[in-house]
């Protein structure tokens, strides 16, 4: 009985932390709208903010720090960059490769947006 009680509060834990995934991620979508932007959009800005200016990052490595497919990925970054936000170029070290840099347009979409992005995870993330 006590190992069945057990697995219960660790399915309704699960359950919890998908309730709030998936409210938090409704949150970041509904804000960053406003700026023509979604929580996947901003997550790639801002993991290629997180680059140093004239430094880029390989879609592989990207694809590691975001949960999407490598296709949905590909298809995002190529939105990025028709917007002008991102810029795509060919990998030195591997030229099947390719690597991501923000544009000065897209530093300054993520400059403006990063407050709220912030603000949202803070009112979502650090409730009693």
């Amino acid at each position: 009985m006590a190992a069945k009680q057990v697995e219960q509060a660790l399915v309704q834990q699960w359950r919890d932390i998908l309730a709030l995934h998936a409210r938090t991620q409704c949150e970041l979508d509904r804000a960053l709208h406003e700026h023509g932007l979604c929580g996947s959009d901003f997550e790639v800005l801002d993991i290629l903010a997180g680059a140093l200016r004239g430094c880029s990052y390989r879609i592989q490595e990207i694809a590691e720090r975001v949960h999407l497919s490598q296709s949905a990925l590909s298809r995002l970054i190529a939105r990025l960059e028709r917007e002008g936000l991102a810029e795509r170029g060919l990998c030195a070290e591997d030229r099947r490769g390719v690597r991501v840099s923000l544009t000065e347009k897209g530093r300054a979409l993520h400059d403006e947006v990063l407050p709220v992005q912030r603000a949202v995870l803070t009112r979502m993330l650090t409730r009693d």
